[in-house]
């Protein structure tokens, strides 16, 4: 199956612009409302409740107080949470990033998900998060998928 046309268009953007949006002054907010929140939406996920369902009900809940702490989004099927993704800014390497990784696997194995999703659009590591984490652990404790943006046409 083919990545969305959506999905080729961030991707090629991400590419035109990539120095500019490795940059640190870029925020975490504009990588999730310029890439993490159209990719999602791109994979049929109501980001921005489109439909106007009632909190109960909605796809995605943003910065979620479900475990310890809040992540990013919490994404929903029916009523039940099924994963968190954690999102980061582009000048952040998720490939080597102690801290974003134990974070997001706290707060994960505190709410009880087994899977959970670290990006800033540019990487996208999936996580096991059914082991407890320790602030030592290597940021590649329980990954079971890496990839970054120039792998999502063809994943």
């Amino acid at each position: 199956m083919p990545a969305p046309k959506e999905i080729a268009d961030l991707v090629s953007r991400f590419e035109m612009h990539y120095d500019e949006y490795k940059q640190p002054h870029y925020k975490e907010a504009d990588a999730r409302r310029e890439f993490i929140d159209p990719f999602f939406e791109a994979l049929g996920w109501d980001v921005g409740n489109r439909v106007g369902a009632d909190e109960a009900y909605k796809d995605v809940l943003r910065e979620s107080r479900e475990g310890s702490g809040a992540p990013d989004y919490a994404f929903r099927y029916g009523e039940r949470i099924r994963f968190f993704v954690e999102a980061k800014k582009p000048s952040v390497n998720l490939e080597e990033s102690v801290q974003s990784a134990y974070q997001l696997r706290n707060y994960a194995w505190n709410a009880r998900l087994p899977l959970s999703i670290l990006t800033d659009f540019e990487e996208f590591a999936v996580y096991n998060c059914q082991y407890e984490p320790k602030e030592d652990d290597r940021p590649d404790k329980g990954r079971i998928l890496y990839m970054t943006f120039r792998d999502y046409l063809e994943r």
